[in-house]
């Protein structure tokens, strides 16, 4: 027992164990390997931070040559012009939830009187272009004694080149904004003037605004982004490579068109031909015979401009430019020739989606803070609004937006009279697809049928006609032409 006790201590009595040696994984990717054939396709790659990467050169640069681009470019206008106008429209409308009926029409036509007289809508378009050229747009809420209007709250678009820290004795991580511990914004640096102004005397003269007071609007693509970079960033190099290909094949159509012949020679250099200078301009009479030199013929230069793929090279561009805005080729082309039915509502699908995506990021960034900031100012003037409706925060709202208008009215009319005889839709819902507040419209249908009561006017049947029967004693007339069926 001894013994065993001390062969266990000293260990003599131990199991070998063979070591194993350590597996090391290594996983492989094509996309991670750098060699020849991709080095210099991939020298860019950083692996900077969201705000690092967006500093202000590379903003300020990229606003310009978007700016450059939307000005210079129709399609980058009117691809501009078009999101601006899909994504507001006529601007938003509101309507409140509260159980009021009274209280809600009394808030909703002061509010659409307010927003009427500091032109919301056009702000608005506005601010949804500076976002696809500049990356970001600002807004101030600033007091106007000019509105005709009790509530003089109104909003003043900043443009992003006046959102700068200048004073590089502020040690601020992000240019242009100050944030606190927790990662909110606290305040924003404006330029009193902007620097591209001509009375712009490059001073440190800034504004330090309060975060409250001012609507920034940009796409955080990266965790941690404080500033915006335009929407079409990935898009420029391709309109500049679709302004060259179009001036290049302009410039060879015109240089072909330039010249009404040339003299060729079958003969050797040695062999016998008469003279003839080369680059010899010849003079040229309308409808004249001309003899050539000895040895030599004439022929008319064959116009090969445009060539055969330019409108395909065109196509292919434009279709990839407007992937980077959820946009359909065919909205952006302004052109849907090539498109049957079905393929025009499939690619609409994605580019409706991505509208109601933006409509909803502008709800709840833009349009709810100015209801509140609103209703903040109108609940100080006496009798604007109904009384005891407590903080906004509480009251329940939406926003309506102008609706999309059916490729096919006839086969929407179906469907939507379909899903409410299936009980699968309400009238809100369908009314909201038409950017209209249904109550609203019931009220006014309501009205309109007293007025033709009163009249002594009757609606006209607008259902869809029952199909004809088919007569019992030829059961195949489906099957033949409608020309030469049975009667």
């Amino acid at each position: 027992m001894f013994r065993w006790l001390t062969n266990l201590a000293t260990g003599s009595n131990r199991r070998s164990v063979r070591s194993v040696p350590k597996r090391i994984v290594r996983a492989r990717y094509d996309a991670a390997v750098t060699n020849d054939d991709n080095r210099r396709h991939w020298a860019a790659a950083d692996g900077l931070s969201a705000n690092s990467a967006n500093s202000a050169e590379v903003r300020r640069i990229l606003r310009n040559r978007a700016r450059y681009e939307v000005s210079n470019n129709s399609y980058a206008r009117g691809m501009v012009l078009t999101l601006a106008h899909d994504v507001v429209g006529t601007g938003p409308r509101l309507q409140m939830l509260t159980e009021s009926p009274e209280a809600n029409r009394r808030i909703e036509r002061e509010f659409a009187r307010w927003t009427t007289a500091i032109r919301l809508a056009e702000k608005l378009r506005t601010m949804r272009g500076a976002r696809a050229t500049d990356g970001e747009s600002f807004a101030l809420l600033t007091s106007n004694p000019k509105l005709p209007l009790e509530v003089q709250l109104d909003l003043r678009l900043i443009e992003a080149d006046q959102v700068t820290t200048p004073d590089p004795r502020l040690d601020v991580p992000v240019d242009g904004i100050l944030f606190d511990s927790t990662g909110n914004p606290v305040e924003y640096h404006v330029l009193k003037e902007h620097p591209g102004a001509s009375t712009y005397r490059r001073a440190l003269a800034f504004d330090r605004i309060p975060a409250e007071s001012i609507l920034h609007w940009y796409r955080v693509d990266r965790p941690g982004q404080a500033r915006g970079i335009p929407d079409i960033t990935p898009a420029l190099p391709l309109f500049a490579q679709l302004r060259r290909f179009t001036l290049a094949v302009l410039a060879a159509a015109e240089t072909a068109a330039d010249f009404a012949g040339i003299l060729y020679t079958d003969a050797p250099a040695s062999g016998e031909a008469d003279a003839a200078e080369p680059f010899e301009p010849i003079e040229l009479e309308k409808r004249a015979l001309v003899t050539m030199p000895g040895g030599w013929r004439m022929e008319q230069l064959r116009a090969e401009q445009p060539s055969t793929g330019y409108a395909e090279f065109k196509r292919e561009i434009l279709n990839e430019i407007a992937r980077c805005l959820n946009m359909p080729f065919n909205v952006a082309a302004g052109n849907s020739s090539s498109y049957n039915y079905a393929s025009g509502r499939l690619d609409h699908q994605t580019y409706f989606k991505a509208i109601r995506v933006e409509q909803s990021h502008l709800e709840d960034l833009i349009l709810d803070r100015l209801l509140a900031a609103w209703f903040d100012e109108a609940a100080l003037i006496p009798g604007l609004l109904p009384a005891d409706l407590g903080p906004i925060i509480t009251l329940e709202h939406t926003w309506f937006w102008d609706g999309q208008e059916h490729v096919d009215p006839a086969k929407e009319a179906n469907a939507q009279a379909t899903r409410l005889a299936n009980h699968t839709t309400t009238l809100a819902s369908e009314y909201a697809r038409q950017g209209k507040d249904w109550e609203d419209a019931l009220r006014q249908r309501a009205k309109e049928l007293a007025l033709m009561s009163e009249l002594g006017l009757t609606l006209a049947s607008t259902g869809p006609a029952p199909p004809s029967p088919i007569p019992e004693e030829n059961p195949d007339a489906e099957d033949q032409p409608a020309g030469r069926r049975a009667a």
